[in-house]
């Protein structure tokens, strides 16, 4: 798909910490690997994270039966700790985040472009639902 006809969608959460506690388990491997997943059936065994503009980002996500597995991964575009971490992934497509400081704790806000294999709304869903990993992940902390 030709970044013209892309799509993006926003997703977003609400998690009761800091922007900097919000920031590190977001960024930080050994914080990644608990979270990023879209459902019980899937997990991600291993996170490499180089937080610096021009620096690489990868993760291995796979289902638990060891039936499907795909690297996800990319570049990052802008690194401001604690506020925005904007990236091209691997396809090209554009990803952004930010965190803003809130009364109830760090507001994140994620905006990605679509991928062609999959529909809009189940791109939505599954984004969602690992931004919905990461906050229960991080009430748990």
């Amino acid at each position: 798909m030709e970044q013209a006809t892309r799509i993006s969608i926003t997703v977003e959460t609400t998690v009761p910490v800091s922007p900097a506690l919000a920031w590190a388990y977001w960024t930080e491997p050994k914080h990644i690997t608990q979270w990023n997943q879209a459902s019980d059936d899937w997990h991600t065994p291993r996170a490499e994270n180089d937080l610096r503009a021009g620096g690489k980002f990868s993760s291995r996500m796979e289902s638990k039966d060891g039936k499907y597995g795909f690297d996800f991964g990319g570049v990052y575009d802008a690194v401001e700790p604690h506020h925005l971490l904007a990236s091209t992934l691997g396809d090209g497509r554009k990803v952004r985040v930010t965190f803003e400081s809130v009364a109830s704790g760090t507001r994140i806000v994620e905006t990605f472009d679509t991928e062609s294999e999959n529909s809009v709304e189940l791109q939505r869903q599954g984004w969602q639902a690992i931004l919905d990993s990461y906050r229960r992940y991080v009430e748990k902390q």
